[in-house]
């Protein structure tokens, strides 16, 4: 079973009195700020893995197909 409702209770008033509760809120914010960029990145990569899966050369700023082989990446270079 979990816990009741009561047991909830005092948890939440010893981290009230731990913490304060403008500690708590910006706590809060800081939180949802950090999820809410990890799902902007995440849907970022999503998009790009979309496009053809390619990838940028460091060096030259090309543009390489993510399957070419060993082989022809040393062809390239």
């Amino acid at each position: 079973m979990g816990p009741s409702i009561w047991q909830l209770l005092i948890v939440l008033a010893i981290v009230l009195l731990l913490f304060g509760a403008k500690r708590l809120k910006n706590i809060g914010s800081d939180l949802g700020g950090a999820i809410k960029g990890f799902r902007k990145s995440m849907q970022e990569g999503e998009n790009e893995a979309g496009n053809g899966d390619k990838l940028k050369d460091k060096d030259g700023g090309r543009v390489i197909d993510a399957e070419v082989t060993r082989k022809d990446k040393d062809k390239v270079k």
